[in-house]
C-alpha cells in the first residue's frame, strides 16, 4: 500500500486557499469601482444643482 503525500494534500489546500482570497480581492475591488462609478455622476449633478439654486439673481438692493 502507498504511503500517503501529505505534503501534496498541504499545497493543494494552500493553492485552493490562494485562489479563494484572489477571488475574493477581485470580487470586492469590482464591487468598490462599482460604487463609485455610481456615484460620481450623481455627486457633479448635485453640485451644480445646489450652485444654481444658492446663487440669487434678481435681488435689487435697499439704497
Amino acid at each position: 500500500m502507498a504511503k500517503p503525500n501529505y505534503s501534496f494534500a498541504k499545497r493543494q489546500r494552500d493553492l485552493a486557499k490562494e485562489q479563494k482570497k484572489e477571488e475574493k480581492l477581485q470580487r470586492k475591488k469590482a464591487t468598490a469601482e462599482e460604487e463609485a462609478a455610481a456615484l460620481t455622476p450623481d455627486t457633479e449633478g448635485d453640485v451644480a444643482a445646489d450652485v444654481d439654486v444658492d446663487a440669487p439673481k434678481d435681488q435689487t438692493p435697499d439704497a
